[in-house]
């Protein structure tokens, strides 16, 4: 499963997801994106980009930290208006939802 990304801008949503790539589980040494903890990014016309992500799971230690980590560093980045970050947990994170980087880097493939 891929995040879906919404956003007419699709220049300016891989900025977005370039920043994502920066964040990282902190038990896992994979970035949330190849982890496949991202499950949307909507950037709309005035560049407020709001965030659906999950955790590997519901007490995930960095449960507190994570999702402020992702909403500052989008927030960061040069153009956006503001950030969101939504934690969901539909549908269930597995580590299917890893990209083959991710399994690679990991020792899975």
């Amino acid at each position: 499963m891929g995040a879906i990304v919404i956003a007419k801008d699709t220049e300016f949503a891989n900025k977005v997801i370039d920043v994502l790539r920066t964040v990282y589980d902190p038990e896992i040494p994979v970035d949330i994106w190849e982890l496949g903890l991202i499950y949307e990014v909507d950037v709309n016309d005035t560049k407020d980009v709001s965030i659906k992500m999950t955790l590997t799971s519901p007490s995930c230690p960095a449960a507190e930290s994570m999702p402020s980590e992702v909403e500052t560093k989008v927030k960061e980045l040069e153009g956006v208006t503001s950030s969101k970050v939504e934690v969901v947990f539909d549908p269930t994170w597995t580590q299917d939802m890893m990209s083959d980087v991710a399994r690679l880097e990991l020792g899975f493939m």
